[in-house]
């Protein structure tokens, strides 16, 4: 296979990792983000039972393997988009398993602003959505960033694994390629092309939490 070649099959698998990785990011981001609220808001009172029953799916949602996630959820994604292969098929699985990742992020995120930011909004009339929305989310912005950053880079290793399934991406090219064809030269040029689009999206994220820290 000559290096044309190879960065044509490349191209392609990037393009579709960055769809899989990008439309994931942002469906995960906003579900995250409700889900880490309501970690936060229903940890004490009567709503603590809701926290409970919350928190154990959190947490069964993490406890899986990615690998075993994609296989278990396929009635679940053909439901979805009608079909289990491609990376349209390959976004239900990867969003469903980064939604709990990044929910305790936004929940550790949110706990580590001052109390007494809290209490001095509270005590100035605040209602409870105005405190969620203008000091705790605007307090924990440049963690909730960073915590997004690494949510993206887990991301796309779950993209890689996606390949095994069909998914499509790098992942895939890799292992229809480079494992079972023994095409060596594509299997360098798709680690070359995940470090690189790693490194990039750690240095967007790193740029953006400096600016929001120093806002």
């Amino acid at each position: 296979m000559t290096w044309s070649e190879v960065f044509e099959l490349l191209t392609g698998g990037l393009q579709e990792t960055v769809w899989m990785v990008g439309v994931s990011a942002l469906l995960t981001a906003v579900g995250g983000l409700l889900v880490g609220v309501l970690l936060v808001l229903t940890d004490a009172g009567r709503l603590r039972p809701l926290n409970v029953v919350l928190g154990a799916i959190v947490n069964v949602g993490r406890s899986l393997p990615f690998i075993i996630l994609l296989v278990a959820v396929i009635p679940f994604t053909r439901a979805v988009v009608g079909t289990t292969i491609g990376t349209d098929a390959a976004i239900v699985p990867l969003t469903i398993g980064a939604i709990p990742f990044f929910a305790r992020i936004v929940e550790s995120a949110l706990r580590e602003v001052p109390p007494d930011v809290v209490a001095a909004a509270t005590a100035m009339g605040a209602t409870r959505r105005q405190i969620v929305g203008k000091v705790l989310l605007r307090e924990a912005l440049p963690a909730l960033v960073a915590g997004l950053t690494i949510t993206v880079i887990a991301l796309v290793g779950y993209s890689a694994m996606a390949g095994v399934v069909g998914g499509g991406g790098l992942g895939d090219l890799a292992i229809r390629y480079g494992y079972q064809r023994f095409e060596t030269e594509v299997m360098i040029a798709t680690v070359v092309a995940l470090v690189v689009f790693v490194q990039l999206v750690q240095m967007v994220g790193d740029f953006l939490v400096r600016r929001l820290s120093h806002r």
